[in-house]
């Protein structure tokens, strides 16, 4: 069956199978790694730094648990280099299956942690190995996902919202995530922190399971099988895409700015604001961050779809140019500590991020030319993780110690807006071309 993709002979109807085979392995495996990567930085806000760093004051304890959040961050490049490398050599499905397993066991093994009461500070270390794990997992999945589905797209009128659908992963695994503590925290009450935030975890091995039955039952894609039966595989795709495509690097890490730094702001920073400083339920936070996940459910595929009509880079402009003015008025809505206003707050807030988030995974995978993309697309948008998503809760709380307003963090996210516009309208626009050729002539 593989043989026939790659030939290209498959019948309208078969194509249409795959592709949709494809698109639900992608998505869900995604939303299964992003349950595990997103549990973490839940846990971050509400309980790990009371358990894991009990002798420092409360802001003190939250900033070292953000200070490991953010360690898998740094760790998601080095994923996004090492199966980058054997996603543009041996292919995008083998690739999925390992970041899978690989992310799905550091998350079951955090469920096992034992607290600073028990082992003291190697409990944090624990944690920080563990972290690194989750970090190279996930910095390996997002390429191989986007391509797995994109890759299947033969119309070029379509890549847009085709290759939104693993981007709705995201929002699938924060939901997921969220809906478990929540369900963990009502069920287990005050023993919540003792033991009850475990489960989430332990349970994320169930997850892998399924998204390996899943993704073990799909074909390569059809660009990758015509890479391999023109003899084009890259022997060195790393080197060879840093040497070829910096600036589309570059520009793929600074364009993510004011979409990945206020979405971890937005989901897991939110927490420690809404509960620790303003002393809002936990259980109302949650509640918000499960409707505004399922608001994602339905934007970030209409914003890619969207994308396909008016181009890639346009819909990306207009998505930044909204979040650096949201930011002000979500921290004068949460300011009021009205609860109405802050669940309000928190539903929306998903929608700009949503704005950037659905084109983005077409804008960034089509700048490489194919038998460097999954490098190149990997770098590109793991490369943000160490300079805005790990960094921004971290730069959050620092900002609030040191001006007390959350309209200091505010001007953060307009400043992040103002260098993704810059690099967003430096970025190529392959919107409605082929990509399924090479883009150069080295071979």
């Amino acid at each position: 069956m593989s043989s026939t993709a790659a030939t290209g002979t498959l019948t309208e109807r078969e194509h249409r199978l795959y592709l949709r085979k494809a698109v639900i392995a992608s998505t869900i495996g995604t939303a299964i790694e992003w349950y595990d990567f997103f549990l973490y930085g839940t846990a971050a806000g509400l309980v790990f730094g009371k358990l894991y760093f009990p002798e420092f004051n409360p802001l003190s304890a939250t900033l070292n648990a953000f200070g490991i959040y953010a360690i898998g961050f740094v760790a998601r490049p080095v994923g996004a280099a090492i199966f980058g490398h054997y996603g543009d050599r041996i292919g995008r499905k083998a690739t999925l299956i390992a970041t899978l397993i690989l992310m799905g066991l550091g998350t079951f093994l955090v469920a096992l942690v034992p607290t600073y009461n028990s082992i003291g500070i190697w409990g944090a270390i624990i944690l920080t190995v563990l972290r690194v794990i989750q970090g190279i997992g996930v910095g390996g999945e997002w390429g191989g996902s986007v391509l797995m589905s994109m890759e299947w797209a033969r119309t070029q009128n379509s890549r847009g919202l085709i290759a939104s659908w693993p981007q709705f992963g995201v929002p699938a695994g924060l939901f997921l995530s969220n809906l478990a503590v929540l369900a963990f925290s009502t069920w287990t009450g005050s023993a919540f922190v003792t033991w009850g935030w475990r489960v989430p975890f332990a349970l994320s091995i169930i997850l892998v399971g399924v998204g390996l039955w899943i993704r073990l039952g799909i074909l390569e894609t059809p660009v990758f099988q015509g890479l391999v039966s023109r003899q084009k595989i890259e022997p060195a795709p790393v080197p060879e895409v840093i040497r070829t495509h910096p600036r589309e690097i570059i520009l793929s890490a600074l364009l993510r700015l004011s979409e990945q730094a206020p979405f971890y702001i937005f989901t897991a920073f939110v927490f420690a604001y809404a509960v620790g400083l303003l002393k809002m339920s936990r259980d109302l936070i949650l509640a918000a961050i499960l409707v505004a996940s399922v608001v994602s459910f339905v934007s970030i595929p209409l914003f890619g779809h969207l994308s396909d009509q008016i181009g890639r880079r346009r819909m990306y402009l207009i998505g930044a140019a909204v979040m650096g003015v949201f930011g002000f008025l979500y921290f004068g809505m949460l300011d009021t500590a009205i609860p109405w206003l802050v669940f309000v707050a928190i539903v929306i807030s998903l929608i700009p991020h949503d704005m950037q988030y659905g084109p983005q995974a077409a804008l960034i995978a089509e700048a490489f030319t194919p038998r460097l993309r999954y490098s190149g697309s990997s770098l590109g948008y793991q490369l943000a993780s160490v300079i805005a998503g790990g960094p921004a809760p971290l730069i959050a709380t620092a900002l609030f110690a040191a001006y007390h307003t959350g309209y200091a963090i505010a001007i953060y996210i307009a400043v992040c807006a103002v260098i993704t516009l810059i690099a967003t309208a430096m970025m190529p626009d392959y919107t409605g071309q082929d990509i399924s050729a090479e883009y150069d002539e080295v071979a």
